[in-house]
């Protein structure tokens, strides 16, 4: 199929990002050439959707850093950017809900997926963003005019096997929110460690009769940096060089979070 008829995608990634480490990124990546292999597929965006405080996880630091840790994290990305309309509710908003908001907000708008709250850093859609952000509707933002889709792009969910394993926990799912993510959205699942997302798959009813829907990539260069990992060493003042960016780590420096102390209050 050539390039200019491959159906546009926006892989959307939500989680703690408690803090965003080189492996989060990795998976966009690693999704993208998955997708542009199978030749079907021209992924023209990623973002990164940081859940809200009201979320409730232990350890986790405030919406407002997480947001600000993955925006210097994605610096020097092209085309994954961080959204905070999900971090900025004032309720925990389960990952459907996160979905089904992105694509009615853009569709009713004519945006391209990008729901109030987005987080860019060019400096021509940041000033877009602010004269947007006056705007009860969709910020008036798009891609740049040689990455823009001519039809509206397809929105998936991008995760780990982790997160794949986790629609075999009795009660973790509404059923009909699961039939709608698969059903409706579509999921890229990024193996991870010794999980077997194939396994998950073949064990769940639901996850088999949509799997036409779920695109499996396969890392084979072995990542298996834990954000939970990242939290225990800065917590022991230990070295988290090369497992997550460099600005990142001035950052939780600079507002000292994730030590002893920070991680005995978040407790």
């Amino acid at each position: 199929m050539m390039a200019s008829h491959r159906i546009p995608l926006v892989l959307l990634a939500c989680g703690s990002f408690n803090p965003i480490t080189n492996q989060h990124m990795r998976l966009f990546e690693l999704a993208r050439d998955h997708m542009h292999r199978t030749g079907r597929y021209r992924v023209v965006s990623g973002i990164v959707s940081p859940v809200s405080d009201s979320y409730g996880k232990q350890g986790l630091v405030p919406a407002k850093h997480r947001a600000a840790m993955a925006t210097l994290a994605l610096q020097s990305s092209s085309w994954v950017r961080v959204d905070e309309w999900e971090s900025r509710q004032p309720d925990w908003t389960e990952t459907a809900v996160t979905m089904r908001t992105f694509r009615r907000t853009n569709q009713d708008s004519g945006c391209l997926i990008q729901p109030l709250g987005s987080t860019v850093l060019s400096h021509e859609w940041q000033r877009q963003r602010e004269s947007a952000e006056t705007n009860d509707s969709c910020p008036r933002m798009s891609l740049p005019s040689q990455v823009r889709p001519e039809v509206p792009p397809q929105l998936n969910l991008l995760c780990g096997a982790d997160f794949l394993d986790t629609f075999k926990i009795p009660g973790m799912w509404r059923d009909d929110h699961v039939e709608e993510l698969l059903g409706r959205f579509g999921l890229i699942c990024v193996s991870r460690g010794g999980l077997q997302p194939e396994r998950a798959v073949h064990e769940s009813d639901t996850l088999t009769r949509y799997s036409g829907n779920i695109h499996l990539v396969r890392e084979w260069v072995r990542n298996d940096i834990s954000a939970t990992e990242v939290r225990r060493a800065l917590r022991r003042g230990m070295s988290v060089k090369y497992l997550i960016p460099d600005p990142v780590i001035e950052y939780i420096h600079q507002h000292k979070l994730y030590t002893e102390d920070s991680e005995r209050r978040n407790a």
